[in-house]
């Protein structure tokens, strides 16, 4: 069979990358081209575009590029007739890939969308137009089974790629060595991956690191950002250089192998750190006028996946006024006691058998070929 995928961003690379690994143990003709990063070109898909060129972020930003963005489209369609696949396979990213979808329905080929758009939270009116374009759609989180049943779609959930990825990490490096840290518990900061969000986030996390002598403090660092942001940040608190949070860029996953709690911002960071049976608090403060429409927007009780999927309130959710000095150290205080943190971890133990466990990218493989075979 001839696969055509189109991913937009790093997480659609790894988790279309595992897929095409499931598709190539099911089908030992298959062939891959599209649009998506390294880790797909690894695996074996032929990439006429990588995501990088891909990324405009804001709305000036769109306006300003949107020449090149009409030429992705234009580009997209014509490397897709000349490939003539079986299927095409949209991998989340969902402003390029749900306007394709009409083109692509247009043209009779068959369209499987793995991990679903994020409608439930808003803009649940594409619901409608999912329906009418997309043969199968696979979803990642329970909750969203039941979300498109309300409106009489029936999905597969295949369970949360991310469990696949976690379970085939080669063996973490050793940041204790490498960063130089003492016998201290280590407690993480996941501050975000943008400029804007990173300072609002992290001024707010290192603000109480005061508190906690007994515990050393490392920041997880955006591939994108330069170390000398997170530098300038942290001497705006004057840390003496003993209590000094040390920084890692592009290592997460390491970090949150040895630490002992975090405070995160949410995001897909907050499933991660419960992947690794790390303590947090989630944390959140923006623009105030632009958390207000947000709120009036966005039609979901929680900001963190953990508490999405559990649908309770597992971890603390530190939202706007609430990320305060006062409150974090609270918080934090918390989940270092012993007695919260064994609820936590067996929370942490629901979500993992929420999600599915293991084997999501042989499932999804598995409903692609049924549709083909049929």
């Amino acid at each position: 069979m001839r696969y055509y995928l189109i991913a937009g961003e790093a997480s659609g690379d790894l988790h279309g990358s595992n897929l095409v690994k499931a598709l190539q143990r099911k089908d030992q003709d298959a062939i891959f081209q599209g649009w998506g990063g390294d880790l797909m070109n690894t695996a074996g898909v032929n990439i006429t575009k990588h995501y990088r060129d891909l990324a405009f972020m804001g709305f000036y930003e769109v306006v300003k590029n949107i020449g090149t963005i009409r030429a992705n489209f234009k580009a997209c369609k014509s490397d897709l007739l000349a490939f003539r696949p079986d299927v095409v396979i949209l991998i989340d990213y969902p402003g390029f890939n749900l306007r394709m979808a009409k083109w692509i329905k247009k043209k009779g080929l068959k369209i499987v969308y793995y991990i679903s758009p994020q409608i439930w939270a808003w803009h649940t009116s594409r619901v409608h137009q999912i329906k009418k374009l997309i043969d199968r759609m696979l979803v990642i989180l329970p909750f969203e089974k039941t979300f498109y049943q309300q409106y009489t779609y029936e999905v597969d959930f295949v369970g949360h790629p991310l469990l696949d990825h976690l379970e085939n990490l080669p063996p973490a490096n050793d940041l204790r060595i490498q960063l130089g840290l003492d016998d201290r518990p280590v407690i993480a900061l996941l501050p975000g991956s943008r400029k804007q969000e990173i300072k609002k986030m992290l001024s707010g996390m290192l603000a109480v690191t005061d508190r906690f002598k007994n515990y050393q403090f490392v920041i997880a660092g955006a591939p994108a950002i330069p170390l000398a942001y997170y530098r300038s940040l942290i001497a705006e608190q004057k840390f003496s250089e003993a209590f000094t949070p040390k920084i890692v860029t592009n290592q997460t996953y390491p970090l949150l192998s040895l630490s002992h709690a975090a405070l995160v911002t949410s995001g897909t960071a907050t499933l991660e750190t419960a992947l690794f049976n790390v303590p947090q608090v989630v944390c959140y403060t923006g623009n105030p006028l632009s958390f207000q429409l947000a709120r009036k927007l966005v039609k979901v009780k929680y900001i963190s996946l953990v508490n999405l999927v559990l649908d309770y309130p597992l971890v603390t959710e530190l939202i706007q006024s609430d990320f305060n000095k006062e409150k974090i150290t609270d918080e934090l205080n918390n989940i270092l006691d012993k007695n919260r943190r064994y609820e936590m971890l067996a929370g942490y133990a629901d979500l993992r058998k929420a999600l599915g466990d293991v084997g999501a990218s042989d499932r999804a493989a598995g409903v692609i070929l049924d549709l083909l075979i049929c």
